[in-house]
């Protein structure tokens, strides 16, 4: 007598119905993760490739959008500026974390012209919200607007700051230190 375990091929046709379906959603899938690595490496060829004079013609021909509604799509968005011109790209940009939309966004235009026809749709409403439009800034290396410590990316003490009593990590004297800090006040 055969158990149901050992009777793996028999001409149930249900399981057959069920293992060509399976068979046509792998092949699915995998044409769609073909397609998606396409789709990726054009979107990389057009921004990685591109010198800085190509990268600030691209930002000529683009605009900020912000205070945009965290519901909004990208088609939300060429929907409401179809008007201006050829739209080549839509960008919102999102949290890295959270996956959560950040509340403004990027549209790149076919011509600079479209550009200045968006603007006159600043202060619009989107969705219920009063959207900014701004050219989009180029965003050159190295540069700041403001001076923030000089841009050594961490916070130092000024040279002879007295660093209080904090822990013996920090200079202080809550207990004797293997290394002790001899730039600061050390009490013992």
């Amino acid at each position: 007598m055969s158990s149901p375990s050992t009777n793996e091929n028999s001409d149930d046709p249900e399981l057959e119905a069920i293992r060509a379906r399976v068979k046509e959603m792998e092949e699915e899938a995998e044409k769609l993760k073909q397609m998606q690595d396409e789709v990726e490496k054009q979107i990389s060829l057009r921004t990685i490739g591109l010198s800085p004079e190509e990268k600030k013609e691209v930002d000529a021909r683009s605009i900020y959008v912000g205070n945009v509604d965290y519901s909004a799509t990208a088609n939300d968005l060429e929907q409401h500026f179809h008007g201006c011109g050829s739209i080549n790209r839509v960008t919102i940009l999102c949290d890295k974390f959270s996956g959560h939309p950040k509340g403004f966004a990027y549209i790149e235009f076919a011509d600079k012209d479209s550009v200045q026809t968006a603007m006159a749709l600043d202060d619009s409403l989107f969705k219920g919200r009063q959207i900014k439009v701004n050219p989009k800034r180029t965003n050159t290396p190295g540069m700041s607007l403001t001076n923030r410590g000089g841009g050594r990316g961490f916070s130092r003490p000024r040279r002879g700051a007295y660093m209080g009593r904090g822990a013996p990590w920090m200079g202080g004297y809550g207990r004797p230190s293997r290394f002790p800090r001899r730039g600061w006040y050390y009490p013992y």
